[in-house]
């Protein structure tokens, strides 16, 4: 819970004695690039625009720099986290640096790519520094998995916020951006430089935020029209009848599955919004 005292947030010296203390060497392998500055995470926690009645779930959290600055405005945070050494660490840090909130602060050791339910209170909001070799994987499977998610906001590689957040027709746009138009509204909400982080990484960083909505109205399953949407990408520049036509069969079929969502055959799958796959796949089923 929070407290009146708030918590004391990590500097670039905190950072470095934290990483000595465990003899860290931040690894490309799981996309380790803490942050070191105070004010990118309390701009981070300021436009996910939670508040002190959110639960929050972080994946990520490092050694808990951001962590820091959520546990000073949600209710509870629920951190998952994947490296053995880093997960034995952040515990007693929160008792360091939060001693006022460390009752609302649960650490979940696991890979959240394989995490299939999480301790209660169910989370309201995902923020977080998502590692970036797997950041699109880790957001659609807590989108699928939970939800009382109803918001929430996620620093990526810059690139990979373009796609999330692109609209149809556009360069940028394919099936990260279909499959998380599936569960909500996404939006590009800035850019972080690389000299917030410690080590800097390579690329560049940029914020998204999202909001849950209902999914499309259609008779076939999430899967069914995750299978088109792939299947329509998977030869990006070909048009939709003969791509679809590979995997789901004849061309009359394919053609009366796009007659019935009024697509073209000879549109790409760049064109068609999340709506008219939904349609789509109905046709193909």
């Amino acid at each position: 819970m929070t407290s009146s005292a708030g918590p004391r947030y990590l500097g670039p010296a905190d950072v470095r004695r934290l990483a000595g203390v465990l003899d860290l060497r931040p690894t490309k392998q799981r996309g380790q690039n803490f942050v070191i500055d105070a004010n990118t995470c309390r701009r981070i926690v300021r436009e996910s625009a939670i508040t002190d009645a959110d639960v929050v779930i972080e994946v990520g959290p490092g050694l808990g720099s951001l962590t820091l600055a959520l546990l000073e405005v949600a209710r509870h945070v629920t951190a998952v986290e994947i490296d053995d050494r880093l997960a034995g660490l952040l515990e007693s840090t929160i008792a360091e640096y939060a001693p006022g909130q460390a009752d609302g602060f649960t650490l979940v050791h696991a890979d959240a790519l394989r995490i299939t339910e999480l301790p209660a209170p169910a989370p309201t909001a995902l923020v977080a520094n998502l590692p970036y070799n797997v950041s699109v994987p880790v957001l659609l499977h807590l989108l699928a998995l939970l939800p009382s998610l109803e918001r929430g906001l996620v620093m990526v590689q810059a690139e990979v916020a373009d796609r999330l957040a692109a609209r149809p027709g556009t360069k940028a746009y394919g099936v990260p951006s279909l499959k998380a138009a599936w569960y909500a509204d996404v939006r590009r909400a800035g850019a972080i430089g690389r000299n917030v982080f410690w080590p800097a990484p390579n690329v560049d960083s940029g914020l998204v935020a999202w909001t849950r909505r209902e999914p499309p109205p259609t008779t076939a399953s999430r899967d069914e029209v995750f299978a088109v949407i792939d299947a329509a990408f998977a030869h990006r520049r070909k048009a939709l009848r003969g791509v679809l036509r590979e995997v789901f069969g004849s061309t009359e079929a394919v053609e009366a599955a796009l007659d019935h969502a009024g697509v073209d055959p000879l549109t790409r799958g760049e064109a068609l919004t999340i709506e008219q796959f939904a349609v789509l796949a109905e046709g193909l089923r």
